[in-house]
């Protein structure tokens, strides 16, 4: 994928645009979202679920579980390295059986674990650039 940035200005942008994104993502994708507190990750993961025909009420940061598995179609395994405290930590929990299974990976804070993660790797950096006004760009 070249690079490309969009803007959301609310929440239902940002879960929209999660949306548009999982109409280009199949079963192996790894999505690595990058940014701040409060930038919006877990609602464009809120889109992407959604798209996979599984409730958005369902999503949840997974802060302390590390990985919340959604099932949908293809699998949604969503997860938030912000607590882990090596690469070895994330080896140890069985990470790689998901990043080279059949499912769909987004991981929140992905600079944690950045050397294990494959070159296909699709890096979406999130910022604040106002109140309610978010900016991300996606590289790969």
């Amino acid at each position: 994928m070249n690079p490309h940035s969009f803007t959301s200005n609310s929440e239902k942008e940002t879960i929209a645009y999660g949306r548009r994104l999982a109409k280009t993502l199949e079963a192996s994708h790894i999505v690595a979202l990058q940014g701040d507190l409060g930038t919006g990750k877990t609602h464009l993961v809120k889109g992407i679920a959604e798209a996979f025909g599984i409730e958005r009420s369902r999503v949840h940061s997974p802060t302390f579980s590390l990985i919340h598995e959604y099932g949908g179609n293809p699998p949604l395994y969503h997860f938030d390295c912000y607590r882990i405290e090596s690469v070895q930590e994330a080896l140890e929990i069985g990470i790689e059986e998901y990043l080279y299974g059949q499912g769909v990976c987004v991981i929140e804070w992905p600079e944690r674990i950045a050397s294990i993660l494959p070159d296909e790797c699709i890096w979406i950096v999130l910022k604040t650039i106002g109140r309610n006004q978010r900016q991300f760009t996606m590289k790969s």
